[in-house]
């Protein structure tokens, strides 16, 4: 949930049959996030050994399989016991299962600088006397670079590769990703009030198609368009972001139906409920990410069926802040609309685990429908990787292990008492795995994990400088609690 805090104010050739050679040391980059960059790659990689969840149409598992990288690309999958390419990189997944790289579809990372401020309070009291004041006196750049890259560590470490993010300052958001190696999708954020980085929607929209220009061959950052939400930004500054978004066949984020009033807020100023009113004006389409959607009437279901756009489902963010009820994602998904999975922001969530988060929307759906049969782990699973990547129309590159895919490959280790035996893989994936049995991620083709570490950032350095912002949170509590006692 993006807080309106300022009220006030994206077979090859395979080399002759596998030596397995020592990986060599990976060359480590620092993006400046002014240019498309291209991530290094070592020639050929070979990841062998492991089981390999595909996650093609056919929900594909190989046993013993190999996956081939070459350059950002997959260029191949062996089954087991064909012939290995010899003179490449091998990685041995023995023990793994190889699995395409989650995507979080919705979220605001630089609010991992606010996490645990205040929890367990009313919705209103937790907004109007902690996140507001925090963000009103420390959102500003640097705030959205540290805690973007201290977000993005988290998530690379977890397995997720690709995430799509609402906030300010966006191209300080843009080099966070690229200086951790993660995939996002990001960019141009409008919200109908004063903010940290611009004053209106159309000062936000000025300058947005110089963004989207910047980055729009970039290899791991997919410029996007959001806008916060009807109840907070007039429908004509939705519709002037989503025709920035269609310009450039880009994503468009929006929150919608997260509460009930939103459908009676958006009438009073429309005469219209919110999914009606983004129909009205186009928005509904492939691309289109709707977050959270909750309160969605049957009308509203067959419209999106219709239309294309996705749903942005997070169980957990929901949850804690005590929402009555569960996104009908069952009907959702038996309708045809896409739906992947969204962590929220650190600060609503508490934590930005993927798998802890299929695990949650497998049983709050089972939970609400009072039925164990409903949104089976297979079905969760696949909402983690290809149905994100659907949502966010990147389906033909990213969300499953498929030759020509890019290379966001991550390896889950299942040797550790809470993963052992393995039966079924899905059940493990998204009842048991955590995101702590990460061992590898590659992102474009890029290794940025390598056996539980990061090899893009400086980890200790990315934490004492939240550490740093923390310091500066609380003198900025302590402030707003006097003046409240004195006020």
């Amino acid at each position: 949930m993006v807080i309106p805090a300022f009220r006030k104010h994206l077979p090859s050739r395979v080399p002759a049959p596998t030596a397995r050679l020592p990986l060599p040391p990976l060359l480590l980059v620092m993006g400046c996030g002014d240019a498309p960059a291209a991530a290094p790659h070592d020639g050929p990689l070979l990841i062998d050994g492991g089981t390999v969840v595909v996650m093609d149409e056919a929900g594909t598992i190989l046993e013993g399989a190999a996956v081939v990288v070459e350059g950002d690309s997959i260029s191949a999958l062996i089954r087991a016991g064909a012939p290995r390419p010899t003179g490449v990189r091998v990685i041995d997944a023995t023990g793994h299962l190889v699995i395409p790289g989650l995507v979080n579809a919705h979220g605001h990372a630089a609010m991992s600088l606010l996490r645990g401020l205040a929890d367990d309070l009313p919705l209103m009291t937790w907004l109007n006397d902690y996140i507001f004041p925090a963000e009103a006196a420390l959102v500003a750049p640097d705030f959205v670079y540290w805690g973007t890259l201290l977000s993005a560590v988290e998530m690379l470490k977890g397995g997720t590769t690709t995430f799509a993010d609402m906030y300010y300052f966006r191209d300080d958001m843009a080099r966070a990703t690229i200086d951790a190696g993660i995939r996002s999708v990001t960019g141009p954020h409008v919200i109908g009030f004063p903010t940290p980085d611009f004053a209106t929607p159309e000062a936000s929209l000025a300058d947005a198609a110089e963004f989207m220009e910047r980055y729009r061959d970039h290899p791991t950052v997919v410029p996007g368009v959001a806008a916060h939400a009807l109840y907070t930004t007039p429908l004509e500054a939705v519709e002037a972001a989503f025709r920035l978004a269609e310009r450039y066949d880009a994503p468009f984020q929006i929150h919608a139906v997260e509460d009930p009033s939103e459908d009676v807020t958006a009438r009073e100023l429309t005469g219209m409920g919110v999914v009606e009113a983004l129909g009205s004006i186009g928005a509904l389409r492939p691309g289109t990410v709707l977050a959270h959607s909750i309160y969605l009437s049957d009308e509203d279901i067959e419209r999106l069926a219709a239309s294309g756009a996705g749903i942005a489902h997070n169980p957990q963010s929901n949850m804690k802040l005590g929402v009555a009820r569960a996104a009908p994602v069952a009907a959702a998904l038996a309708a045809g609309i896409p739906v992947g999975l969204g962590t929220d922001g650190p600060a609503s969530n508490n934590d930005l685990d993927m798998f802890d988060e299929m695990d949650a929307a497998a049983k709050l759906q089972k939970f609400m429908l009072g039925d164990p049969a409903a949104l089976p782990a297979e079905t969760v699973f696949r909402m983690a990787t290809m149905g994100g990547a659907r949502v966010l129309n990147l389906h033909g590159e990213i969300g499953s292990l498929e030759p020509g895919k890019r290379a966001d490959i991550v390896l889950v280790d299942t040797r550790r008492p809470g993963m052992t035996p393995l039966y079924r893989v899905y059940s493990h994936l998204v009842y048991a795995a955590r995101g702590s049995d990460v061992t590898t991620v590659i992102v474009n083709g890029r290794m940025v994990v390598r056996d539980r570490e990061i090899l893009t950032v400086d980890e200790e350095e990315v934490m004492e400088r939240a550490r740093g912002f923390g310091d500066r949170v609380r003198e900025v509590m302590e402030e707003v609690a006097a003046g409240r006692e004195g006020g």
